[in-house]
This record gives C-alpha cells, sequence and structure tokens, in this order.
C-alpha cells in the first residue's frame, strides 16, 4: 500500500491525454505505458535489492551515501526538502482542493483547503509509523477502487470500441523514436515514487524480505490499474478524442453515467490525491531525520519520538514548509525546476549498486563490514538480487539518462534553475560538515 501510494496521485486521471497528444494510436498510447511499467519495474527490482543491504531509515539518501559520499546524500536531501517532495505535495494538496470545492460547495481558499489537510495529515503521522500506515492502506484501497469502478463502467457503459491498425502514426524514423522519448516524459513521471517506501525501512520489523517484495507487488499493481485506465480512455473516447480533453477520467464516467458519474469520478479523484499525500509525509521525513543523524542538519530534526519512535520534528517540518509553498501559489512553478534533477538522482542511485557488489567482490581482508559492503554468507544469502544485472540496472540507469536528456532539451530554462537550486545546496553543505565535525560526517564510508 505505501509503494502505490507512493506512485498512484492524480496524475493517471489526468496524463493519458498528455501522453495522446504525441502519440496517436492505441498500439502506441498503451505501448509506451506499457514501456514506462517496465521502467519502473526495473527500478523496482534495483531498490529492492538496495533495501536488503541496507534496511535503515533513509532509503535513498543513505544508498547515495554509502555508494558515493556524504555530500552527494546532502544535496538529494536538499533538493527534496526545498522543492521535490514539499514542492509536489503542495502542488497536490491544492488539487486535491480544487476537486473538494466541487464535491462540497465550500467556499473556502484552495490554499486554506491545501494547509488544513496538509496539517492534518501531519498530525496523523506524528502519531507513529503504524498510524500513518494505516491511514495511507484506507486511502490506497479506496484509490484503487475508485479507480477499478471507473474502468468497469468505462468498459460497461462507456460505449466505443477499439481499432488496433494502424499500428503506428508514422513511419519508422528518428521522428516517431523522438515523439516516443516525448510520451515517456509524463508516463516516467506518473510511474514514480515507488523509492519513497524505502525511507521506512528502519520502523518495519523486517525490511529484507517485506521491503523487497512490496516494491516489486506495488509496482505490478500500478501497472496494471495504469494500463486499464489507459485501455478504457482509449476504447470510450479513441485517440483523437482522449487528446482533446483534459480530463479524460471525468469524460470516460460522463459517457457512462452522465454527469453523475463525472462528480463521482471527482470524490475518486480527491481520494487519490489526499493517498498520495498521506503517503509523502509518511515516508520523505525519515530522510531529514538521516541526513540530521549524520550531523548534516539541525540536531531537532534527529529528534525521535520516545513513544511512537515517529521523527516528529522532521514531519512536522515538512509539513510546514509544503503548507507554506501551497499557500504562496507558486508550486506549479518550483515543479518545472526539478524535472531533470530527479532523475539524476535515480541514475545515480542506480549507479550505485555496481559499486556496492564491487566492493563486496574486493573484499579480502578480515574486520567489520560497513554498510555498503555486507561481508558474512548469512547476511550475503539475505541479499535480493536483481534479475538480470548487470544488464538490466544498465538499461535503468540509460534510461534515466535519456530522461534527462529530453527534459534539459525540452525545458531548458527550468532544469537550468533547477541546477541552481541544487548548486546552492553545496555551500550549505560545506557548513554543516564543518560544524558536524567534517571527517566524522558519514562514519562507514
Amino acid at each position: 500500500m505505501i509503494v502505490m501510494g507512493g506512485i498512484v496521485g492524480s496524475g493517471i486521471f489526468i496524463n493519458p491525454y498528455v501522453v495522446a497528444l504525441h502519440v496517436h494510436t492505441p498500439f502506441l498510447i498503451l505501448g509506451v505505458w506499457i514501456l514506462g511499467g517496465v521502467l519502473a519495474l526495473l527500478g523496482a527490482f534495483i531498490w529492492a535489492e538496495l533495501a536488503t543491504r541496507m534496511p535503515s531509515a533513509g532509503g535513498q539518501y543513505l544508498y547515495l551515501r554509502e555508494a558515493y559520499h556524504p555530500s552527494v546524500a546532502f544535496l538529494y536531501g536538499w533538493v527534496l526538502l526545498l522543492v521535490t517532495q514539499t514542492g509536489g505535495m503542495a502542488a497536490v494538496a491544492v488539487t486535491f482542493a480544487k476537486y473538494f470545492r466541487e464535491i462540497s460547495g465550500s467556499t473556502a481558499s484552495d490554499g486554506t483547503i491545501a494547509a488544513t489537510a496538509l496539517l492534518g495529515l501531519t498530525a496523523i503521522n506524528c502519531l507513529g509509523a503504524r498510524a500513518g500506515s494505516n491511514v495511507q492502506s484506507l486511502l490506497m484501497l479506496l484509490k484503487a477502487g475508485a479507480i477499478v469502478a471507473m474502468v468497469v463502467l468505462g468498459l460497461w457503459l462507456g460505449g466505443g470500441s477499439l481499432h488496433p491498425l494502424p499500428l503506428l502514426d508514422r513511419p519508422i524514423s528518428l521522428g516517431l523514436a523522438g515523439t516516443i522519448g516525448a510520451a515517456m516524459i509524463p508516463i516516467a513521471f506518473a510511474y514514480g515514487g515507488w523509492q519513497t517506501a524505502t525511507f521506512v525501512a528502519g520502523e518495519m520489523r523486517d525490511p529484507r524480505r517485506e521491503l523487497s517484495r512490496g516494491l516489486i507487488a506495488g509496482v505490478l499493481g500500478v501497472v496494471v490499474l495504469y494500463l486499464a485506465v489507459n485501455f478504457v480512455c482509449v476504447r470510450v473516447l479513441g485517440p483523437a478524442g482522449l487528446a482533446a480533453t483534459h480530463t479524460p477520467a471525468s469524460a470516460v464516467m460522463r459517457a457512462a453515467l452522465g454527469t453523475r458519474g463525472a462528480q463521482w469520478i471527482a470524490v475518486g479523484i480527491a481520494i487519490s490525491t489526499l493517498g498520495f499525500l498521506s503517503q509523502g509525509i509518511l515516508t520523505a521525513p525519515r530522510v531529514y531525520y538521516a541526513m540530521a543523524r549524520d550531523g548534516l542538519f539541525f540536531q531537532s530534526v534527529g529528534y525521535l519520538s520516545p513513544k511512537t519512535g515517529a521523527p516528529i520534528v522532521a514531519i512536522v517540518l515538512q509539513g510546514i514548509a509544503a503548507t507554506i509553498i501551497a499557500l504562496s501559489g507558486r508550486y506549479e512553478q518550483i515543479l518545472n525546476y526539478v524535472v531533470s534533477i530527479d532523475f539524476i538522482s535515480f541514475a545515480l542511485t542506480a549507479a550505485a549498486l555496481f559499486i556496492f557488489r564491487r566492493r563486496e567482490r574486493s573484499v579480502a581482508l578480515p574486520g567489520p563490514s560497513s554498510a555498503g559492503s555486507p561481508a558474512g554468507s548469512s547476511r550475503n544469502a539475505a541479499i535480493y538480487g536483481v534479475p538480470g544485472h548487470p544488464y538490466t540496472t544498465t538499461l535503468f540507469v540509460l534510461s534515466c539518462a535519456g530522461i534527462v536528456a529530453s527534459t534539459i532539451w525540452t525545458y531548458p530554462a527550468n532544469s537550468a534553475f533547477g541546477f541552481v537550486i541544487l548548486l546552492a545546496g553545496i555551500p550549505v553543505y560545506l557548513y554543516w560538515s564543518r560544524k558536524a565535525g567534517g571527517a566524522n560526517v558519514g562514519d562507514g564510508l
């Protein structure tokens, strides 16, 4: 539920039309969504092995720290807190507010409703990982139910038909490859989020077993849901009709049940956005906690509640930051800045697997094992292995690099600003590392 909740937000109800603007046949539309699912599954395999190697709080932050240097991990956490996580949560919270107003008729502003949702979920997650995960599981089940209902009703009552031919909308060429690459950008974003489940590994009873299984099962579940949604959209609306509407989920439900159907799917979208917020508030603060534990952030952020074991200061910090961005109304601009940065971190994290395996092979001298280079047959036996490594891992890294290149080419100004935000974290890291004692940061490297 945590893995699926980190992926499924409001995007699947909207993004199908963005993809249909680039590719125009059922075969291509469904095909690129399958490619996106394969890419996400490759990532899940990689993160599953990394999680069994280092089953501690922090997830991706921890992997980057142990593979490269504490500075790389800090810059990841810096962008996560300053823009990626909080900006994304702010955008989704305002999306929730818009649908909530439509459903309830409330006269409160979008910012007020968004802030209420963010702070309410922040308070729940301060009660501990179990309380947060229970709420997350409930919301995930509800939004999965909404997606299934949309698919079933669309197929049963929506009408339309699927015409498999022609397979391609243009001859095989570089132009076709370019349009497929452009279509993959929103798909890659729609499938993103599975990596956040690793942030809470330190609070799982058996992360080596549960997290590896949860990552793979969760991503597979999302692939099935996403393909079902796109199939019903293409069948009911047709490729041209899908590209012509900005609200494909509402259009499908309106075709099936009229105005009432559109109202019902609005409720489903509101629940879906709330579930995405719940997952983000549950998982990401564990990164800030890990940064504080390494001496790279305010010491108070590393405080754990003695009653629940939750990093309540980190949770509140993120909740307040996301609320400020939501109230500022500038979340959309902020989100555009970090597109390329996000996939650079994916590529670096996946490449870390090569580093850990090389260290593992080179360990010949006796001594204590580090977090990134487990020693001992019992521990090695417990490590999940990526199927097809190194080929599948290389394919994932190259795919992420391709998405970064495509994004920089398409949005050069926004990408440049994202790099400015990233580089601004370097002097901040130097300050905290000196304050922490420099060489003591990230001991065990």
